[in-house]
């Protein structure tokens, strides 16, 4: 491993910070986010892969009486000094976080930032640095403000390039000599997996949901060719990144329908890094657009800026492989199937350290461009026993993962991070349950919890990870 080599945890502050409406802050995707204890996982899940209509946001906004976990977090707004120098107790050299949009901007349509967001983020960042971590930081996770999905209808309404761009340049701004390393946009490529999270637009106002959607990511597609631009005018020693969860999938069968499904299917995973890389819209991209009858506005002005302003690398999150059966499945990215060859943990997501091998690959193979692993993690429910928690599984899946990231990095993948997922218990993104828990540190937060973190067994072993530079797992 190289001496450089980051090791670290990652989160988002919609998962965290709490403190919601706090210092000025405004209202976030997030913060609408209800809590439906009475569902089960699959119905949760079903529900995230839906989206929200316009009634259910507003009627959220309204809620005087239900349960939204991520207004609370862990309240890492006030807990992160503490917080922070756990994560440090464990030698963590770097530390991804994102900024609110709505910390800084509150409805995303200010004519000047938030002084006091700003000013919680000022110590923030440097109180990671302090500790000796490298900050990471993604502007975008899933915090977009929700008047712009009241106002404007979402991502898809191109004057939202400009509110976006407007609360980036106010940030590189501010923090042009403290963070090299910028995510602009959190799994840019989850349009069909977490739709409303991904575009802020409701799944009843447009007539085509599909173009929008696409036209969405087209229109962030610009937003982050515009903040590269600025940033390398700033200061050129920011390195600016897009982010990819894996989604790529395997074939069922040696058939050949299998195979060739797969490849499609794949090639439109890579098409969101295709473009952010290339600066381009590849040929296969425009096909598929052409066969599904989805309509995407691109101007010639558009074209120019995304072929001046490429990425200059590649974050990526890595939790669960999927498969594709050619006779069931289709291209559309969320049609899969369950691979009979892997075991799944509640939430239905295949335990499959292979499949970060293969993605690195992959996408090291694609692009030749550094790669950030920003989230790599395993959920499950954790249990207190006399003051501990003996967490051998989450051990053990990510020992198969890390093992197999520098199986990669020995076949010439240019790793330079590694990003635990949720290195301290935070919300859960998908289901805003608490008790899918991710972290090295336990956090008493249900209910009537204490707020007392607790050192599980990962905590140790990780630490010692770090210390002889993934060579003792």
């Amino acid at each position: 491993m190289p001496k450089d080599f980051l090791w670290g945890g990652a989160i988002a502050a919609n998962q965290a910070e709490g403190a919601y409406q706090t210092d000025g802050k405004g209202v976030s995707l997030a913060d609408i986010h209800k809590y439906f204890p009475d569902k089960t996982n699959a119905e949760i899940g079903e529900k995230q892969h839906a989206g929200m209509s316009l009634a259910e946001i507003k009627a959220n906004l309204a809620d005087k009486n239900g349960y939204y976990p991520k207004r609370v977090g862990i309240d890492f707004y006030h807990t992160y000094p503490k917080d922070l120098e756990l994560l440090s107790e464990m030698g963590f050299k770097t530390f991804r976080t994102s900024i609110d949009w709505t910390r800084i901007f509150p409805t995303g349509e200010e004519n000047e930032p938030n002084e006091a967001g700003l000013n919680y983020y000022d110590a923030l960042i440097d109180k990671i640095i302090s500790l000796g971590m490298e900050p990471i930081i993604t502007l975008l996770h899933y915090e977009t403000p929700v008047d712009i999905t009241l106002n404007y209808g979402g991502w898809h309404n191109r004057k939202v390039i400009d509110l976006f761009v407007k609360y980036g340049k106010a940030v590189l701004n501010r923090y042009q000599d403290k963070v090299k390393y910028w995510i602009v946009i959190n799994q840019i490529n989850l349009i069909h997996f977490e739709p409303f999270n991904s575009t802020a637009i409701p799944n009843d106002v447009v007539k085509d949901y599909d173009s929008a959607s696409y036209q969405a990511v087209h229109n962030q597609f610009v937003a982050s060719a515009l903040l590269v631009q600025y940033a390398k005018e700033i200061n050129p020693n920011m390195q600016m990144g897009t982010m990819v969860a894996d989604s790529t999938a395997y074939p069922y069968s040696c058939k050949p329908d299998d195979v060739i499904l797969a490849l499609k299917r794949n090639r439109m995973q890579y098409f969101y890094t295709d473009v952010q890389f290339g600066g381009s819209y590849p040929k296969y991209a425009l096909h598929y657009f052409k066969e599904a009858g989805i309509e995407i506005d691109i101007t010639e002005t558009d074209k120019a800026i995304l072929k001046a302003n490429p990425m200059d690398y590649l974050a990526i999150s890595y939790y669960y492989s999927q498969m594709v059966n050619s006779e069931i499945n289709t291209l559309k990215p969320d049609s899969v199937s369950k691979n009979p060859n892997l075991k799944a943990n509640p939430w239905g997501w295949a335990v499959d350290s292979l499949g970060l091998y293969n993605s690195l690959s992959q996408y090291w193979d694609r692009y030749k461009k550094p790669i950030i692993i920003a989230e790599n993690g395993f959920g499950m429910y954790d249990e207190v026993t006399n003051g501990k928690v003996h967490d051998d599984y989450r051990i053990s899946y990510l020992r198969e993962h890390i093992q197999q990231m520098k199986n990669a990095m020995e076949d010439g993948a240019e790793v330079i991070a590694y990003c635990a997922w949720g290195p301290i218990d935070i919300v859960s993104c998908s289901s805003a349950q608490m008790e899918k828990r991710y972290g090295f540190i336990y956090v008493d937060i249900e209910g009537n919890g204490t707020g007392k973190r607790i050192k599980k067994d990962s905590f140790e072993w990780y630490k010692k990870v770090i210390e002889t530079n993934g060579e003792s797992l």
